[in-house]
């Protein structure tokens, strides 16, 4: 299983706790950006810097990530590709995209982006906070946990 992290707009308390957990655990972690990061060093992390231009980060996971990844993404359009492949998809922000729940995230962010066009909402998402921090944390390590017991499962 490897971690794929969309990265070009990943907050920085969500990466710590993605690379604790890869440190920790031991889990192969690739984020995925159109621009340099600085990760630290770590045999379990890697970083691939695609070219610039729209959706090519998104491109290069869903052409690499298989079933059984987890991917940290928040493009609900890239999560609806990966989870109709297999691949777990836990937004930023702590939500688990599955196959029955993406068809209302895609629909709810065609509506909010149509009320947006129409300069009916402006703005986007609340900031990023502690209470965010700590959803994410709980579910990432709850699927985590999850895809790493299954993994061992079908090697016993």
């Amino acid at each position: 299983m490897i971690i794929w992290v969309d990265a070009d707009a990943c907050p920085g308390p969500v990466r710590d706790i993605i690379l604790r957990a890869s440190r920790r655990l031991k889990v192969k972690t690739i984020f995925v950006a159109n621009k340099q990061l600085y990760l630290g060093q770590s045999d379990n992390v890697s970083h691939i810097q695609v070219e610039q231009g729209p959706d090519v980060v998104d491109a290069y996971i869903v052409s690499q990530a298989v079933s059984g990844d987890f991917v940290i993404t928040q493009d609900i359009v890239l999560a609806a590709q990966l989870i109709n492949n297999g691949i777990s998809v836990l937004s930023p922000r702590g939500t688990l995209y599955t196959p029955d729940n993406i068809a209302n995230h895609l629909a709810q962010r065609d509506l909010l982006q149509e009320l947006r066009d129409q300069g009916e909402i402006l703005g986007g998402p609340s900031p990023f906070n502690e209470k965010i921090k700590r959803q994410f944390a709980n579910h990432f390590d709850a699927e985590l946990h999850r895809l790493l017991s299954s993994t061992e499962n079908r090697f016993d």
